[in-house]
């Protein structure tokens, strides 16, 4: 109820369910014994899932049962076993795959990787695997393609069966030994599985190291390239800019253009400096229009005096100039070779006063397309204005009548406030004069009352006073007391 398969990375063996799939396991342990599966090529790696084979062309549209061979082909494929259920919960997982019409043939698939559900109900699961499972992870991390099959040939060399508990049936042709492989199995157009893979043999070690060196750099690209710092892995530096450092602090942009503008003209020189403190950070980029004078300058210049400063020049690998569209991975490949494209191009940018001159020096950039734009605007403008004009004189005249109306109703507006006020003031002023009138005759009754009160008094007083001393005395005090009754009186009233 056990199978050996080996295999040319190592050997596996597969315990089969007899009991529970009872054909599936007939089919894969007399297929195993004809040598069927000799020199099957595993086709179909797909890491942590699964590796397929069974197919003797290796292209995973071929294979037939053994029962193809007792029958004929109208027993090429046989009906899959789904009662009992077993799942694809654990690695090593042997299934028989299913063609498309729930039947099955000679491929089976291996599992390498755990509770894999979607597979349930679909293939058949016959076996597992039960040794080599460190066979089985060298297969799982083996390098494929596109198309998921291995660069390099991986097959199955021989099968043994260890141990089968059904009969062969009648008419089953054992052979005495495996056979040949033909040329068609073994012409797969990968490298061939006894191939040695060592691209370093009968190289110096200096080459060996420059290999190592481009193999590093190109990882690195590419991860600049995964965080959005490069615009493509294979970018390369501009070719006509300098490199020139250990310059002197003082050393400036335009010292430089005049020092290396004799070997060509050139585009831009910049010193780079601290951004907070503006002082020279020592080294320079300079950018030639021509890649020749680019390479005059940097076999003449190198270790020259500047400022008493012995320079160092290289060529540029920074690209960090190159204009591309952002960073953070919202721009493709493609994006860039379109701006790549478009940089060669003439420009649509055009200067305002060749378009349009004026008295004012103003140099703004204007598109063709603006121009366009504003002068068909323009027209548009034009035509609207005379077709308000028609209209301005129709529209003058609904204006004036709705102006003689609006002035009639103020008019009356303006009489009738105007009344209004009037009848409100002499109703103000007949208030005014009652309250006078009223005021008036209130304040001599209050003058005839004091009058009265001093004269009482006065008389009350006299009659008291006998002796001419106190006489005196009254007398010189009476118009105190008169002053002070008064001031009672006022003070009381």
């Amino acid at each position: 109820m056990a199978v050996l398969l080996e295999t040319t990375v190592g050997d596996l063996v597969i315990d089969l369910y007899t009991e529970e799939r009872p054909r599936a396991c007939l089919n894969f342990l007399k297929l195993c014994k004809v040598k069927y599966y000799n020199y099957c090529l595993i086709y179909n790696v797909q890491r942590d899932f699964i590796i397929q084979t069974g197919d003797p062309m290796g292209t995973g549209r071929g294979g037939e049962s053994i029962f193809c061979q007792l029958y004929g082909d109208q027993a090429r494929f046989f009906e899959a076993e789904k009662v009992p259920r077993i799942k694809h919960k654990k690695k090593g997982t042997v299934s028989m795959v299913n063609n498309g019409s729930d039947q099955h043939g000679s491929q089976f698939l291996i599992t390498t990787g755990e509770n894999l559900d979607y597979l349930d109900g679909v293939h058949t699961v016959f076996g597992e695997v039960t040794e080599g499972m460190d066979v089985l992870k060298t297969i799982n991390e083996t390098f494929v393609d596109k198309d998921f099959i291995p660069y390099q040939d991986i097959r199955i060399n021989h099968t043994v069966i260890l141990d089968d508990p059904f009969d062969d049936p009648p008419g089953l042709a054992v052979p005495d030994r495996s056979p040949e492989p033909t040329k068609e199995q073994l012409d797969s157009g990968r490298i061939g599985a006894d191939e040695e893979i060592d691209d370093m043999k009968g190289r110096s070690a200096d080459e060996i190291e420059e290999v190592q060196a481009e193999k590093e750099a190109k990882t690195r690209a590419i991860l600049l390239e995964m965080v959005g710092d490069l615009p493509d892995a294979d970018v390369k530096p501009p070719e006509n800019v300098l490199f020139v450092c250990k310059l002197n602090p003082v050393t400036t942009g335009e010292d430089l253009e005049i020092i290396f503008s004799r070997f060509g003209p050139i585009k831009s020189c910049e010193v780079i400096r601290d951004w907070k403190t503006g002082e020279s950070l020592c080294y320079a980029f300079i950018e030639f229009e021509k890649e020749e004078d680019c390479e005059k300058a940097y076999f003449k210049m190198d270790n020259v005096l500047i400022d008493d400063r012995r320079i160092h020049v290289d060529f540029s690998q920074s690209v960090a100039k190159i204009k591309w569209k952002g960073k953070g991975g919202r721009y493709t490949k493609d994006d860039f070779k379109e701006y790549e494209k478009e940089r060669d191009k003439p420009s649509k940018l055009a200067l305002k006063e060749k378009v349009k001159p004026k008295q004012d020096a103003k140099y703004d950039l204007v598109l063709d397309e603006d121009v366009e734009e504003s002068q068909t605007s323009h027209l548009h403008l034009a035509k609207k204005q005379k077709k308000k004009k028609h209209h301005h004189s129709e529209d003058d005249d609904d204006d004036k009548r709705t102006k003689k109306s609006k002035d009639s109703d103020r008019k009356h507006e303006g009489e009738r406030c105007r009344e209004r006020m009037k009848s409100e003031k002499k109703d103000r002023h007949r208030s005014r004069s009652r309250s006078q009138e009223r005021d008036y005759t209130y304040s001599k009754q209050k003058d005839k009352y004091k009058e009265d009160f001093r004269e009482r008094d006065w008389d009350k007083k006299a009659d008291r006073s006998r002796s001419p001393k106190k006489s005196k005395d009254k007398e010189r005090s009476r118009p105190e007391i008169c002053q002070m009754n008064g001031n009672e009186a006022t003070l009381t009233w």
